[in-house]
């Protein structure tokens, strides 16, 4: 939560999705989409993330989701921020019947863009984990004098690790077409345990409500991805057996 303006929080946070909007306008040149479609999809993407981003805290609002102080009020997260983002993109492709791949531009913008917000995070004293006595403990304004594990900066060194991960393999043309799936089921992985580290009530058989919503993130992405590998090697196969007989004198 943050009680007054910050102008570096804001900064911050605007250099995220300032660098998030130019990476990924570059790595998206060489696709065959029309202006008008890039501008849709991106803010497809960022409409669905703000709103994923929202949705879980606004469920739990006292005067419910139609309620405009549910979406008004503080509490946000990363989390479903991301999936909501992805579902932004396809809603808004399917709405203007796209066809193109386009996760893979994403990926690895995305994640820089995360990595650098998670320092708007640690900046505002939000998202701190639990006390600590190791010597990077922070001691942060809602922390009741205790130092705690700096668990903004955990999580922006993983996003930035993901980042550099996600282009080597976007560079290379490994894993054409799921790259954004890796990262949510990654990012989903790792949030289950680095929940650990942070002060959420459990909710059920010792989970938090984030280690709830990781595992049917992380299983449904990887559903996703194990379909997306199936329809292409299906027809890749058909492709194959259509060339072989048309190919002469075969």
């Amino acid at each position: 939560m943050i009680g007054r303006f910050d102008a570096i929080y804001a900064l911050i946070m605007l250099a995220a999705v300032g660098c998030c909007a130019v990476l990924v306008r570059r790595s998206q040149r060489g696709l065959p989409l029309a202006g008008e479609a890039r501008l849709a999809i991106g803010l497809g993407a960022f409409c669905g993330a703000m709103i994923g981003a929202k949705l879980p805290f606004a469920l739990g609002y006292p005067g419910g989701t139609l309620s405009l102080g549910a979406w008004l009020s503080d509490g946000k997260t990363i989390l479903t921020g991301l999936v909501g983002g992805y579902f932004g993109v396809e809603l808004a492709k399917h709405l203007l019947g796209v066809q193109t791949k386009t996760g893979d531009s994403f990926a690895a913008p995305v994640a820089l863009a995360v990595a650098i917000g998670r320092l708007g995070c640690f900046r505002a004293g939000c998202c701190f984990g639990k006390p600590t006595d190791l010597p990077w403990g922070v001691t942060f304004p809602l922390s009741d004098g205790q130092p705690c594990h700096p668990t903004q900066l955990y999580e922006a060194a993983f996003h930035l690790a993901c980042a550099a991960v996600l282009y080597a393999l976007y560079r290379d043309g490994l894993w054409r077409g799921n790259l954004m799936k890796v990262y949510l089921i990654a990012y989903a992985v790792y949030r289950f345990f680095s929940e650990l580290l942070r002060p959420e009530p459990p909710l059920w058989m010792g989970l938090t409500g984030y280690q709830m919503a990781c595992v049917p993130i992380a299983l449904g992405f990887a559903l996703l991805w194990w379909r997306d590998v199936t329809l292409r090697r299906r027809a890749d196969g058909v492709s194959r057996r259509s060339e072989s007989r048309e190919a002469p004198g075969g």
